[in-house]
């Protein structure tokens, strides 16, 4: 991202995303409260406990994964962060480059951790669509309904 965001809290979760690996997993613990709320496409969970597992299902089913923030729109408590996410499938195709486009939407507590995170990104488009069998049947219902 840039310039980083002026609010310290989106900057220090922003500056985590963006270095996060399987092998430091452990850096979330200090942006997210414990009773974080956590929502994406495929899951909806509260507390910490729950959110690192999250990640770290992620990491083993995709590689080189990492998320390039493009841009945010921080107010009093929280942001609308955009981003891009790069991986490659490990099962299928995996010598393919892919990416989601999506944004998050995190509230932060009075200690400045992430109390609320809710990641938006089309799971049909941006990920079913390139899965055999099930990619080219959405593809075409897609051009069916246009």
């Amino acid at each position: 991202m840039n310039p980083p965001p002026r609010d310290e809290r989106v900057a220090r979760a922003v500056a985590v995303f963006e270095g996060l690996t399987r092998e430091n997993l452990a850096s979330l613990a200090g942006i997210y409260a414990e009773n974080a709320y956590f929502r994406d496409p495929f899951n909806e969970v509260r507390g910490f406990p729950a959110i690192e597992p999250i990640f770290d299902d992620m990491f083993a089913r995709l590689a080189d994964c990492r998320f390039e923030f493009l841009d945010a729109v921080c107010a009093d408590g929280g942001a609308l962060l955009t981003w891009n996410m790069h991986f490659r499938f490990r099962s299928y195709r995996p010598d393919t480059p892919q990416l989601i486009q999506g944004a998050s939407h995190l509230k932060f507590d009075a200690a400045g951790r992430i109390a609320y995170h809710r990641d938006y990104w089309d799971a049909a488009d941006e990920l079913y669509a390139k899965l055999p069998l099930i990619g080219p049947v959405l593809r075409y219902l897609k051009r069916r309904l246009a």
